[in-house]
């Protein structure tokens, strides 16, 4: 299955910090966290991709005659829908089927949405059945509001998709981790080109808090994340963490596309390799 049109999605990042002695929190488990939350973001992006495709293939029957149109799912994935009288259901079901950034899906995301296209906005919902990114469970819900508007970020009028995060993950060890907050994902390029889905890109802002084991985190994308449709990863932006008094970084580089950042804990800076 494939699509086009505002992929968006909520984007991929947020990373964690550092805590001072009195947290009794080592620098192993300070990067242990951080490459956590990476994982998180991992599915927050792919999953968001996916559901905006869904939208766009049921808003435009046309989408996906050549393999410019479309962002491709893996062969292995299944698309049922099912339509009433003023809505879509599109139930997409993976078998352990492999994205092209490497990662491993399992189970079935179900998204749906008003029939009503020509609204000024648009609410896509999107919800989990034994769902695993990465052998991680992951269960909630999220809802993404699509409007056409001018913002601070571009003046032209542009696609933007407002995304509301309310997801549990569980890891296969065991640890259950909670992430609620906001992205907001705007197509900055591309959105001229509508039934071209290789040229789009998209600028990430928004603000989350997650529920670790050892405590709450606040991260706030500092410098926009910028997303490119002809590379699985985020070629650059800054997103920052806090933790009581202390502050880390995590900077996607300078755009390219590549699956590595740096992570900047208490001055100390290590490069993290994002992924499963």
């Amino acid at each position: 299955m494939k699509t086009k049109n505002l992929v968006l999605g909520l984007a991929l990042s947020m990373f964690i910090l550092s805590c001072s002695k009195d947290d009794n929190s080592s620098p192993s488990s300070e990067l242990s966290e951080a490459q956590v939350s990476a994982k998180i973001d991992l599915v927050t992006e792919d999953v968001a991709k996916i559901a905006e495709d869904q939208y766009a293939l049921q808003a435009n029957p046309g989408a996906g005659k050549n393999d410019l149109e479309t962002q491709d799912l893996p062969e292995c994935a299944t698309v049922t829908v099912a339509l009433t009288a003023t809505t879509w259901t599109r139930m997409v079901v993976f078998d352990n089927c492999t994205l092209p950034n490497g990662n491993v899906l399992d189970g079935t995301i179900i998204v749906s949405g008003s029939l009503n296209f020509d609204t000024p906005s648009h609410t896509i919902s999107y919800s989990f059945v034994d769902f695993h990114h990465n052998n991680i469970l992951i269960e909630g819900n999220k809802t993404i509001v699509r409007s056409l508007q001018s913002t601070a970020t571009l003046t032209a009028v542009h696609p933007v998709a407002n995304m509301t995060i309310d997801m549990t993950v569980t890891f296969p060890n065991g640890n259950v981790y909670h992430r609620e907050g906001n992205r907001v994902r705007e197509m900055i390029e591309g959105f001229s080109t509508p039934i071209i889905w290789m040229d789009n890109v998209f600028s990430i802002s928004g603000s989350w808090s997650t529920t670790f084991p050892a405590g709450n985190r606040t991260s706030t994308i500092t410098t926009p994340l910028r997303v490119e449709a002809n590379c699985p990863y985020i070629v650059s932006g800054v997103v920052t963490t806090v933790r009581n008094d202390n502050t880390a970084t995590l900077d996607y580089g300078d755009g390219d596309c590549d699956n590595q950042a740096t992570l900047t804990i208490n001055g100390n800076t290590t490069t993290i390799t994002l992924g499963n």
